[in-house]
C-alpha cells in the first residue's frame, strides 16, 4: 500500500511552504507596525521628530526604545508636597524677576527646571541627554525644553530679544508644571 505522503504532489508542499512563509512575514510586519504605533503613542510628537532627525524609522525606533530602557533604570519619584510648594514659590520669584531682569530670569528658570529634574531622580548629564531622558515620560514638553534651551543659548550669545526671552519662560513654565505635577 502506497503511503499518503508519497501520493501528495511536491507542488502541494511548495504551496504549503509559501503559505507558512507568508504567514510568518505577515506576523512579523504586524508586530513591527504594532511596535511603531506603541512608540508613536507613547512619544507623541517626539516620535516624529526623532524619525525626521534620524531619517530612518527603524533607527529612530531603536533610539526611542533605548531611551525607555535607560529611563526605566532611574529611580524617578514624584516630588513630596513640601518640595512642590517650595519649587512653586521659587518659580513665582523667578517669574517676577523677568520684568526687570529677563535674561537673568531665564537662566534661573533653566536652573530651577534642572533642580526639579535632579530631585525627581533624573541624572543631570548634558542638555541633550536630559532632553532624551525626559522624552519617555514627558513627551509633550520635550519640545518646550528644547526650545527654551535654544533661546537660553541665543541669549547667552546676545542674540535673543525680550520676546524670545518671554517665549523661553513660557516653554520653561510648561516643563516646570509637568515635572512638578501641575502646581
Amino acid at each position: 500500500m502506497p503511503s499518503t505522503a508519497a501520493s501528495i504532489p511536491t507542488s502541494y508542499y511548495a504551496i504549503g511552504a509559501v503559505v507558512v512563509i507568508a504567514a510568518i512575514v505577515a506576523i512579523v510586519l504586524a508586530m513591527r507596525a504594532a511596535r511603531s504605533r506603541q512608540l508613536a503613542n507613547r512619544f507623541g510628537p517626539e516620535y516624529e521628530r526623532t524619525v525626521r532627525e534620524r531619517g530612518d524609522r527603524s533607527s529612530a525606533e531603536r533610539e526611542l526604545a533605548d531611551r525607555e530602557a535607560r529611563v526605566k533604570k532611574f529611580h524617578l519619584e514624584e516630588l513630596p508636597a513640601g518640595a512642590r510648594e517650595r519649587y512653586t514659590e521659587e518659580w513665582r520669584t523667578v517669574q517676577s524677576r523677568f520684568v526687570d531682569e529677563p535674561q537673568s530670569a531665564i537662566f534661573q528658570a533653566d536652573e530651577l527646571v534642572a533642580s526639579v529634574m535632579r530631585d525627581r531622580g533624573y541624572p543631570l548629564d548634558d542638555y541633550g541627554q536630559r532632553a532624551a531622558d525626559l522624552s519617555p515620560d514627558h513627551p509633550h514638553v520635550v519640545q518646550d525644553f528644547r526650545l527654551a534651551h535654544e533661546i537660553v543659548e541665543q541669549s547667552d550669545g546676545g542674540r535673543a530679544d525680550t520676546e524670545d526671552l518671554r517665549q523661553a519662560m513660557v516653554h520653561y513654565r510648561a516643563v516646570f508644571d509637568e515635572l512638578v505635577g501641575g502646581a
